[in-house]
């Protein structure tokens, strides 16, 4: 390709022959044109040898630095597991010249960092349910809720030109929702509001709910189900509610909710509400038999006083006594009740 290439640039300096009735170009300013090509290849050739050696040189200064310095890297910066599942955190050594590099694990929860494994040992709160696995990579075996929260693992080789480096994880531990507590109410008259509630509190991430009526799931939005096209309702996923604004005897059936997330989900019993339908007559004529019987009432009230069985009669007679007679005094009555004199009497 070179000699191609040499051939080529050559030639196009060598003048074509000389046409009848023109003079052929000297000697000298042939010689000068092929000079001056062979000139320009050397100084091609120089150039690209000098580009070859900064690139060889910048390769081996790239090399012995990565020799020189610890390097860490991960496969999963952003880990996930259900709870009571295992889990791994991958913390790898890329490059390092320490031959017994000191490795720590910590965990960092609401800006607290706490030693997980530290001097070769698994301490805190991972102690008997973690282990690790070389060089230096961190496996949770039975991975609890409190375990979400981030973990960074610290590497420092003191024989290295960089003697330390460090990476960030985030964990988090998905927790199935436990089964909801939902309240139905038993009975309903057509028209009225009613309101269905569902809440779980234990699930991680938190719990988006669905409402089913006779197992068939309540969508969002009535108007796309044609069997619930005529219902008026508000479900809140986030929440838990079922408002209906006015029910209708088509509302009635077997409720239950379901509390869903990404680790599963949970279900509470089905509970029958009841939409019944008000009786006007009924009312009217419970009315008018209370009004009856508080009127007849009344009635008997004002004869009983008509004929005097409410009026408290007086005593009539002589009530009063007579005060013991007392010694040497004798106590004479008048004819006028009440009017007594006393007569002296004296014993010798």
């Amino acid at each position: 390709m070179l000699s191609v290439a040499m051939e080529t640039r050559y030639n196009r300096f060598i003048p074509p022959a000389s046409l009848p009735g023109q003079s052929s170009p000297s000697i000298e300013k042939l010689l000068t044109l092929r000079m001056y090509g062979q000139t320009e290849h050397c100084i091609d050739s120089k150039m690209a040898l000098t580009r070859l050696a900064c690139i060889l040189v910048l390769l081996s200064t790239h090399c012995y630095f990565n020799v020189l310095a610890v390097i860490l890297k991960t496969t999963n910066d952003a880990p996930w597991a259900n709870e009571f599942e295992s889990i791994e955190l991958s913390c790898l050594i890329e490059s390092i010249s320490t031959n017994d590099p000191r490795i720590e694990w910590k965990k960092i929860k609401d800006g607290e960092p706490s030693y997980v494994y530290f001097e070769k040992k698994i301490s805190g709160d991972l102690e008997g349910r973690a282990r690790i696995r070389e060089p230096a990579t961190l496996v949770i075996t039975n991975a609890t809720r409190s375990d979400s929260a981030s973990y960074r693992c610290e590497v420092t080789a003191p024989i290295d030109q960089k003697t330390f480096d460090e990476i960030l994880i985030n964990l988090v531990i998905r927790v199935k929702p436990v089964v909801p507590k939902c309240a139905v109410p038993k009975s309903v008259p057509v028209g009225k509001a009613a309101e269905l509630r569902c809440v779980e509190d234990e699930g991680f991430p938190k719990s988006q709910y669905q409402w089913f009526r006779n197992k068939e799931e309540i969508p969002d939005d009535p108007k796309t189900s044609p069997k619930f096209f005529n219902s008026s309702y508000m479900l809140n996923a986030e929440t838990g509610t079922l408002k209906f604004s006015a029910v209708r005897k088509d509302d009635s059936g077997e409720y239950f909710c379901r509390a869903k997330n990404d680790a599963g989900h949970s279900e509470c019993g089905p509970q029958t509400m009841e939409v019944y339908n008000i009786n006007i007559a009924g009312i009217i004529l419970g009315v008018l038999v209370v009004v009856v019987v508080l009127l007849c009432i009344t009635v008997g009230i004002c004869c009983a006083y008509k004929r005097g069985y409410f009026i408290s009669q007086k005593q009539t007679g002589n009530n009063y006594k007579a005060p013991a007679k007392g010694d040497g005094v004798d106590y004479v009555r008048t004819e006028d009740e009440g009017d007594f004199r006393h007569k002296s009497s004296f014993v010798i």
